[in-house]
């Protein structure tokens, strides 16, 4: 059935005109970066309420201690996995338009992706909250806490999202638009639990995409909109659509 499963999402995607990936926290825990949510995520080891933006200003110190330990001092040794090169080469070949992301650890971009929707922001990247400066986390100071503005000296914040924070506009946008013109979605490592970026795939499927989702077990998308579900993990599917679908188009 599985193999079957395989063959059906690759005929889907030698037809697509316009294919996009949506992905979600799964296809980063190959890369060994933890799940927000779950029993061994993040949220099971570290208060939430550090990443509120009302709890950030009024307790920055305190909520820098924990962001440079989550995603300084560990996330930064990830590194993407085959699920994300093959997603960037895909792309290069044409065969993917962009990816749609909940991640915020940069490694579609370090696998390859140039196109890349960020529904969260990006933790590789700082925007000063008084005079709005956007540096590389590479040039952000973590040895003294809360992290300044090399301008003005303002307090930085990671730029993505924060509870309490809207999404930004421009990824929100580009990724309906992505949606809309879809003929087929990938859906990878995502559960549909985190709203609104639940609502994209959805979108693509109300337009009359295919949906395609690889995950190891349901979703809230499996029995609402997927088409066809890949159980396993994001690199070794990815790998077997990968194969299937260029062995197809060299015969």
């Amino acid at each position: 059935m599985e193999d079957d499963l395989i063959e059906k999402s690759v005929e889907s995607l030698r037809h697509s005109k316009y294919t996009f990936a949506f992905t979600g926290a799964g296809i980063s825990v190959e890369s060994g970066v933890p799940p927000f949510r779950g029993k061994n995520g993040i949220w099971s080891k570290y208060d939430p309420q550090v990443l509120d933006l009302d709890y950030f200003y009024a307790h920055p110190l305190e909520s820098w201690k924990v962001i440079r330990e989550i995603f300084y001092d560990f996330f930064g040794t990830a590194k993407p996995n085959p699920a994300h090169t093959i997603l960037g080469e895909w792309e290069h070949k044409g065969f993917l338009k962009c990816v749609v992301t909940q991640n915020i650890d940069n490694l579609h971009q370090a696998g390859g992706s140039k196109n890349v929707y960020e529904f969260h922001g990006n933790a590789q990247k700082m925007v000063c909250t008084k005079c709005t400066h956007r540096f590389p986390a590479s040039q952000a100071n973590f040895e003294e806490l809360p992290v300044t503005c090399p301008k003005c000296g303002g307090l930085v914040k990671p730029d993505f999202v924060f509870f309490g924070e809207a999404i930004p506009s421009d990824a929100y946008t580009a990724s309906l638009e992505a949606a809309r013109k879809a003929d087929v979605c990938i859906v990878i490592g995502s559960l549909g639990e985190v709203m609104p970026a639940a609502m994209i795939p959805m979108e693509a499927k109300r337009g009359g995409a295919t949906i395609i989702e690889i995950n190891p077990e349901a979703s809230n998308f499996t029995s609402q909109i997927t088409d066809f579900h890949l159980k396993g993990g994001a690199s070794e599917t990815m790998k077997r659509l990968n194969e299937r679908l260029f062995q197809q188009n060299k015969s």
